[in-house]
């Protein structure tokens, strides 16, 4: 019976804010046709967000645009702006002027190539074998920000708990090896199938219903 009471909030929750998710949805699609430089903003965007506020991070990738480093300025003047706006900014300045260096070229036409290129999954592989900084969820994270991510999952601590809370599964894993992500995915994905709301908008509604809007 909670469990039927549950799945009734939640699928009451999703029809509340199912049109403004897809009107996100279809705003991130137009982002990943706006080119390479935008499609590396974003990805930026992801090599900040590890154990850092999505909103404090937009804000980074703002004015590190606004101030002309984020195409062309160094790691020590990247990490004077993120020190005051993410956690790791050493590592994330660093992380950053690399993934720049190593895609920059041909308007980032590499980085285009391997978003859209092949299915959602082996542009992830990819992402993860050519981005230093990013894992799973970053690199899960950025293909749904441009457009993809209808069969992969963003596993932040945000979707984890409430996949435990809907008994998605069982409880928070202690750690996010690629077999466990892979497997909690999976799971995530059969139980969209189960209430009809697809992976991508479950993604969104849990995030708005922990932090009060469907940001990013």
């Amino acid at each position: 019976m909670k469990e039927g009471n549950e799945r009734a909030a939640l699928l009451a929750k999703y029809n509340k804010r199912k049109a403004e998710i897809v009107q996100r949805l279809s705003f991130f699609k137009s982002v990943g046709k706006k080119g390479g430089p935008v499609l590396f903003e974003e990805l930026a965007f992801c090599i900040l967000t590890p154990q850092s506020k999505a909103f404090s991070c937009d804000e980074a990738i703002r004015e590190l645009k606004g101030r002309g480093l984020l195409f062309e300025g160094d790691a020590p003047s990247i990490r004077a702006v993120l020190s005051k706006k993410t956690r790791f900014h050493n590592k994330k300045a660093e992380y950053l002027v690399l993934a720049r260096e190593r895609l920059k070229a041909g308007e980032f036409a590499e980085l285009k190539q391997a978003t859209f290129h092949g299915s959602e999954q082996h542009a992830r592989g990819v992402l993860l074998r050519e981005v230093k900084g990013i894992g799973w969820k970053e690199a899960s994270h950025y293909l749904r920000n441009v457009g993809r991510g209808r069969s992969i999952a963003i596993l932040d601590r945000h979707i984890l708990k409430n996949l435990v809370k809907h008994g998605a599964i069982g409880g928070l894993p202690k750690s996010l090896t690629p077999k466990r992500y892979f497997e909690i995915e999976k799971k995530m994905e059969k139980f969209c199938k189960s209430t009809g709301i697809p992976m991508s908008h479950l993604d969104l509604l849990f995030w708005a219903e922990e932090t009060g809007q469907i940001f990013k």
